[in-house]
């Protein structure tokens, strides 16, 4: 009776240490909701979960606009732990409406100041920032004569009229992140008398960030409002472009990384938020984006001008709380010119 006794006992113990085991080996799985480009999650992923194989990922991404409209209707029953890779003007909105949780991050002081969210409480941190350019087709403005424009007062010059591209601020976060900058640094009537002089002279808006530069690139206008980083890649493919960085600044945004208020994994959630602020992180960012919000990480990339010189001073939070008001405005009087939606 006592050999049964002592071998169940063992039989116990070792189904026991078994369960720990396994229960220690799984993974809390955080649900992070994102706008990073599809082709750059994996690489992130197994970054991250290397580092922390207690914690994994489950990505859920769509666009900026969708994904920040998502996180706002769930904003009672939220489903996602961490936002991770959305626009600063979007975070700014969500921080309003409680959606993120203030949090003071580990290393932050090695982040640059101008990519993390001005107030004392923070709730939003800079991963990588992205802006706009001129991208000015040499080729096209030698064949028709049109002068290199130095400002954005020089785009009205009827000289450019229909050879002007730039996207649609409704359908394009670049396209608003420069409607911004011109109503936030000129004052909204000046802002809004611009565009409408500049829109005698526009060919089309597009519905993407980067195709005013490849139609600049490509000849068929001679100036494309677009992408800093797309205007360099091309530029380094041999298109016959200046790409511009016009006097009165670029409109720029800086896609960020928060914690949702309410999260039930709050402990991993923290790490990874932690974990996207490391110089690891951002040695990936810079692999995509040239200015990363880590202080000591950079990267030479051929023919990308000295963007950071040119920093419109954004107040993000006006950005998120006026969108929707600015973008029925401009397409009341703007979206007729509009290319049409595929």
């Amino acid at each position: 009776m006592k050999k049964h006794l002592t071998a169940l006992a063992l039989a116990l113990a070792t189904t026991s240490i078994f369960s720990a085991s396994s229960f220690a080996a799984t993974p809390v799985e955080l649900t992070v909701y994102t706008a990073f480009e599809t082709d750059i999650l994996n690489r992130y992923k197994k970054a991250f979960e290397q580092d922390n194989p207690d914690i994994s990922i489950k990505w859920v991404r769509d666009s900026t606009g969708i994904m920040t409209a998502k996180l706002l209707a769930e904003k009672d029953n939220s489903r996602a732990d961490v936002v991770w890779g959305l626009a600063g003007s979007s975070m700014a909105l969500l921080k309003d409406e409680g959606v993120l949780d203030t949090y003071k991050p580990r290393g932050l002081d090695q982040i640059k100041t101008q990519l993390v969210d001005p107030d004392a409480a923070k709730a939003w941190f800079g991963n990588q920032a992205y802006f706009n350019v001129i991208c000015y087709n040499e080729a096209v403005a030698a064949a028709k004569n049109l002068p290199k424009p130095q400002s954005w007062q020089d785009l009205l010059n009827p000289v450019y009229q229909g050879q002007i591209a730039m996207p649609n601020p409704a359908s394009s976060g670049t396209g608003y992140m420069q409607v911004s900058a011109w109503l936030q640094s000129m004052g909204e009537d000046q802002g809004w008398a611009y565009m409408d002089k500049l829109n005698n002279n526009m060919s089309q808006y597009t519905h993407s960030g980067s195709k005013p530069c490849v139609q600049a690139a490509m000849g068929e206008v001679a100036i494309g409002i677009s992408m800093a980083v797309r205007g360099a890649q091309l530029k380094s493919q041999g298109a016959p472009l200046d790409l511009i960085l016009p006097k009165g600044g670029v409109g720029w945004d800086v896609e960020s990384v928060g914690l949702v208020a309410g999260t039930d994994h709050a402990a991993a959630a923290k790490k990874l938020v932690d974990w996207s602020l490391s110089q690891e992180a951002n040695e990936h960012y810079v692999e995509a984006y040239p200015v990363v919000g880590h202080k000591d990480v950079s990267k030479e990339v051929p023919n990308y001008p000295d963007v950071e010189s040119a920093m419109v001073d954004l107040d993000f939070g006006e950005m998120a709380s006026e969108r929707e008001a600015v973008l029925a405005e401009w397409s009341k009087r703007f979206d007729h010119m509009s290319e049409p939606k595929s």
